[in-house]
């Protein structure tokens, strides 16, 4: 039997939650967990994206999925959402929070509303699902959470924001970790480098280039690469290992080297 074949079911009986899951990370991880077997509750602040997302898994994958326009900022909204998702399905097994935006600018030109999106996006809203699956995972006794930090958590010029935010998701996974190892909850990161998004498909091609190049790969991350990172950390295989940030990045998080 292939290693394809063994994983084809992995996730099999199991309920994957994921946010931000319309386009680029959150489609590729949507698709790679339904590929295994999972049960998707899928959610993006754009409910007919969402909806789309969710007819084509089903026709391409026969994948079993519900789709929610969901703002991951209220936490009316998540609280439903996650609720529904456990009469729908049982369980929750595994949470993805994926959901981020940017708003980047110099510190000075930075506005209390850029500010606000940015951490409530990627920072509460990662809090507000943690906290709404949380009792249902310790109820069972086995929980996988998952959150996107990125390389910018170190710093990065321009995105005073958007770093507090990231850095923060760090803080709150190892908190998580500490909180949920007794009951099976793991909790873990996931730091991107440069990836194949929309977002960077968007930029200046000399510009992106020249971000490309400092990749000691060689090269941008493919969504795959991202969703094969969450496979992993959500897996059995994954058991002994919480609190950690895991960078998928081609080696840029390491530093400048001389060659």
């Amino acid at each position: 039997m292939t290693d394809n074949q063994l994983r084809a079911g992995r996730f099999a009986g199991r309920t994957v939650l994921i946010t931000g899951a319309a386009q680029g990370l959150g489609l590729a991880m949507a698709e790679r967990f339904a590929s295994e077997g999972a049960s998707l509750a899928i959610g993006d602040v754009n409910a007919d994206a969402i909806s789309g997302t969710a007819r084509r898994l089903r026709h391409s994958l026969g994948a079993t999925v519900a789709a929610t326009g969901l703002d991951v900022t209220d936490s009316v909204q998540v609280n439903g959402w996650v609720e529904a998702s456990v009469h729908a399905h049982g369980s929750i097994d595994v949470l993805i929070s994926n959901a981020g935006i940017i708003r980047d600018n110099r510190i000075e030109n930075i506005g209390d509303e850029d500010w606000d999106a940015v951490v409530d996006v990627s920072l509460k809203g990662a809090f507000l699902c943690s906290r709404a699956v949380f009792p249902h995972m310790r109820v069972k006794n086995y929980g996988r959470i998952i959150s996107f930090s990125s390389m910018s958590w170190r710093g990065n010029f321009g995105q005073v924001n958007y770093v507090a935010a990231k850095a923060g998701v760090v803080g709150l996974t190892r908190g998580l970790a500490l909180e949920g190892a007794r009951y099976g909850i793991t909790a873990n990161a996931i730091a991107p480098g440069l990836i194949k998004t929309p977002m960077l498909e968007s930029m200046n091609s000399a510009a992106r280039d020249l971000l490309v190049e400092k990749v000691p790969v060689r090269r941008a991350g493919d969504p795959a690469d991202i969703a094969e990172g969450a496979a992993f950390l959500a897996s059995e295989a994954a058991a002994y290992i919480t609190g950690v940030v895991l960078d998928v990045d081609g080696g840029i998080s390491i530093g400048s080297s001389l060659r």
